[in-house]
């Protein structure tokens, strides 16, 4: 059984996180196959993709014991989130569970998100000792703005889904027994709509967003680099997977 699995009905591509036992932890094959899912030219019948998460959780970000296992370098996890982002057609999260680190990125580069009540969203990098790429920082400024950003990551503590709505980092929410006649309806409102229109549109908005890309950055991707591959990273990968609260030194 594959981690992730595609497939496209009528006018919906539907893309499945796929690894419930792991709580559709992210690893180096998962974001392989879901960048491909993205890569993938849309069909002539399309109008719209989907994003779910099979088993309670929608993704809980990267899989700390791959992540250990790979320290240096990058994880994949940006140019898959490309892919995602600058898939011609609208994508749409369901987000049934929570949706943490990677994974409330990977919602946050979808163009909807639908959002059970029961669900949460945060970014607990700091709380194991790694640091968002400026990609990935740049997505929580565009929808949050410099305050929810720092609120979201020097504290790292997941917020109910009804509090991302409030600040509006996400679209839609819905009480858990409502979530998939909500999502139903907004997809089917999406494939309702011209499609070169959606194209143009979500074509010209992410050009428009496209400005901090080109702001000088090499300095602040050592420093992350340097969080990343610190002998604090991998104590608090550690603590993570032993339940226990990590001690960090700052080295």
């Amino acid at each position: 059984m594959a981690s992730i699995e595609w497939k496209v009905e009528g006018a919906v591509r539907t893309v499945l996180l796929n690894r419930p036992e792991k709580r559709n932890a992210l690893d180096g094959e998962m974001m392989d196959l879901l960048k491909a899912a993205f890569d993938a030219p849309p069909q002539p019948s399309e109008r719209v993709a989907v994003i779910r998460g099979a088993g309670p959780v929608f993704c809980a970000g990267l899989d700390m014991r791959w992540r250990a296992n790979n320290p240096q370098g990058e994880s994949g996890i940006e140019k898959m989130l490309h892919a995602v982002e600058t898939f011609p057609l609208p994508v749409v999260s369901i987000v049934h569970g929570d949706a943490i680190a990677g994974g409330n990125e990977l919602a946050l580069h979808s163009d909807i998100v639908v959002a059970s009540t029961a669900a949460r969203f945060g970014m607990s990098l700091a709380q194991v000792g790694l640091a968002p790429s400026w990609f990935l920082a740049k997505k929580l400024l565009e929808v949050g703005g410099p305050v929810i950003t720092k609120k979201i990551l020097l504290l790292g503590d997941p917020l109910p889904a009804a509090e991302f709505h409030k600040l509006g980092l996400i679209s839609h929410i819905a009480e858990p027994d409502a979530l998939e006649t909500t999502a139903a309806a907004i997809i089917q409102r999406l494939a309702d709509n011209a499609p070169l229109s959606l194209v143009a549109m979500k074509a010209l908005i992410n050009r428009e967003m496209q400005f901090r890309d080109q702001i000088p950055h090499e300095d602040i991707d050592e420093i992350v680099d340097r969080a990343r591959t610190s002998q604090d990273a991998q104590e608090g990968m550690r603590a993570r997977l032993e339940k226990r609260k990590a001690v960090f030194k700052g080295v």
